[in-house]
């Protein structure tokens, strides 16, 4: 079945779609159908990243942008709106774990778990191993210093390396994986890392919808 969606409301400062087949409402946050005769269905999650412009280019130099439509540029939201954004108070508030409501999270979905880091936690440390769920991951901060990226790796560790090109160096073989997650020096030159994609949200919003999951934290002492 074909779907098309309008915006319908907010819900905890949360989107709400109304699909025009059937009248279900679908929460944006997690792309289930919260009421209506299609209630309890979810939609498929299609994996995005944000990424800088210049990031973008380097890696896909065919690639298209979306040009925005002159006629409708009055109802697209204005380019500082994020910061317009932090000045609004919110309905829901989670004090006592040490994060602000408006603090930027990276969360994943993965290994039978939810689990979310601090944005600017990622950006200072440049690489974050942990373990979530039976599977050691790493997230990385790309080449400009805005865009993360999280992987599976194997047992074998892995370090930052002061490179542009290959930012990451693995301990079992001293081989070198650029941001895309794939070797290009060493004797694992070709092999690719699982990709675990990430969602941005902040931190009021994540931990209304995630009351059971985990919070990454800076090892004591960093």
């Amino acid at each position: 079945m074909v779907l098309t969606f309008h915006l319908a409301g907010i819900n905890n400062q949360n989107f709400l779609m109304r699909d025009d087949q059937t009248g279900s409402y679908w929460q944006q946050v997690s792309g289930q159908a919260i009421s209506g005769p299609l209630k309890g269905k979810s939609l498929k999650l299609i994996p995005a990243e944000e990424v800088t412009f210049a990031l973008y280019k380097a890696e896909q130099p065919a690639g298209q942008v979306l040009k925005g439509v002159e006629e409708d540029e009055k109802h697209y939201s204005p380019i500082d709106w994020e910061k317009q954004f932090e000045k609004l108070p919110v309905v829901v508030e989670h004090p006592g774990e040490g994060f602000q409501s408006k603090d930027v999270m990276l969360a994943m979905s993965a290994f039978g778990q939810e689990r979310a880091y601090l944005l600017r936690t990622i950006l200072t440390e440049k690489l974050i191993k942990d373990r979530v769920g039976p599977e050691n991951v790493i997230l990385v901060a790309g080449p400009d210093n805005e865009t993360v990226r999280a992987f599976r790796i194997p047992a074998t560790d892995f370090y930052r390396t002061n490179e542009t090109a290959t930012l990451l160096m693995d301990a079992a073989t001293g081989s070198k994986w650029n941001f895309q997650g794939c070797a290009i020096e060493g004797s694992s030159k070709g092999t690719c890392l699982e990709s675990i994609p990430l969602t941005q949200n902040y931190w009021f919003d994540w931990r209304s919808y995630n009351p059971e999951g985990t919070v990454y934290r800076t090892p004591a002492g960093r």
